[in-house]
């Protein structure tokens, strides 16, 4: 069986566990006491162990992004603010909410997106981040809203066939797309409902709560929003409603089969005044078809009335095939799937809340 990492970032601390042979193990908390918000796997480098990136956020020390060359062994924290707002800006960082390493295109390039609401560019593998100004400076900023989570750059796609093209997801504003590289930023919400605005299709506004990309087309991405799941199939140009057939559209995380094209996952919560499960029971909805219908998978999974959210980023895939599936909750649960989803395995309790979990397969 192929070697896993799967790495949970949790309210207090990052847990590394390792599938090998069909039997997990898990070590930590590294950063003990630290809320991590978000994890970057690059797997990029010349064969060996991919670099982890991780964002801590110590309530003494403030925010900061580590990593590690050796699997979690050892970390580096780099001399300086890794991210960090310029003076004129008037800003100061409250946390980095994304490591996303981009495409095999851009070897070196990794992005941060944050909280104010900003996306940050590093060409160093993530040691050092600038940021990405026009994004900062667009003409619509002073509108953006601060959601019930806060208002930051929460979700970054990049496309593997251009590296100069960039979307990104903001709360509560909605999708914005750059296709030169980060020079300019247009919104990219038309079909994407806001049903909390007086007017429920403006152009931008919408709270947005992942998007994931599907393993098969690039332009094909799946939306999970604040009340609404949603497919784009011209990279963000025009959305359509696919909720249809989950028992609730509302929910925080979407997460697409690494392989298989038109197959994604969500995980439906009842209500935005009812943050639990969708009729409380764990189960994660999948669909084969780029949403045209949706299956429950619940084999393995916890029976009776079950409380766990699970967060925008606490959901993911692996490299594997059959792909591994991974979900952590507010529970402190973790549960993983090696079969794509149709069956289901409980592989860590009691945790503290888990923010995000990330996954890779390991070389032989």
């Amino acid at each position: 069986m192929t070697e896993v990492l799967l790495t949970v970032g949790t309210r207090k601390g990052l847990f590394i566990g390792r599938r090998r042979g069909g039997r997990w193990e898990f070590d930590g908390p590294h950063f003990n006491a630290q809320a991590v918000y978000s994890i970057g796997i690059d797997t990029r480098g010349d064969g060996g162990a991919p670099r982890l990136l991780v964002g801590g956020d110590s309530l003494h020390w403030g925010p900061s992004v580590f990593r590690s060359d050796d699997l979690g062994a050892s970390w580096t924290e780099p001399s300086r603010l890794a991210v960090k707002f310029p003076k004129d800006t008037g800003a100061s960082l409250e946390r980095v909410w994304q490591l996303h390493p981009a495409g095999p295109a851009a070897p070196g390039v990794v992005y941060a997106g944050t909280e104010p609401a900003a996306l940050f560019r590093s060409e160093d593998g993530g040691e050092t981040f600038e940021l990405v100004r026009p994004l900062w400076e667009h003409p619509t900023r002073s509108k953006w809203v601060p959601g019930g989570g806060g208002e930051a750059v929460h979700t970054v796609v990049t496309d593997r066939r251009d590296p100069a093209a960039v979307t990104v997801a903001v709360s509560t504003a909605g999708v914005f797309r750059s296709r030169d590289g980060g020079g300019s930023w247009a919104p990219s919400n038309q079909g994407v409902s806001a049903v909390f605005l007086p007017d429920p299709n403006p152009e931008f506004g919408q709270c947005v709560h992942k998007i994931a990309q599907d393993a098969g087309d690039p332009d094909r991405l799946y939306l999970q929003n604040h009340w609404g799941v949603f497919r784009s199939d011209d990279a963000g140009d025009r959305w359509s409603d696919i909720g249809s057939g989950l028992p609730s559209d509302f929910g925080f995380t979407v997460a697409a089969h690494p392989h298989r094209a038109d197959v994604a996952y969500v995980f439906p919560i009842n209500a935005d005044a009812d943050r639990v499960p969708a009729g409380r029971r764990c189960r994660v909805f999948r669909t084969q078809d780029a949403g045209g219908s949706w299956e429950p998978l619940s084999a393995g999974l916890p029976d009776g009335d079950h409380f766990g959210t699970v967060l925008r980023d606490a959901m993911c895939t692996d490299g594997s095939d059959p792909a591994g599936v991974y979900f952590g909750n507010r529970n402190g649960e973790v549960f993983a799937s090696a079969d794509d989803g149709d069956t289901w395995q409980q592989l860590a309790s009691h945790l503290p809340d888990v923010l995000c979990v990330r996954a890779t397969t390991l070389a032989g």
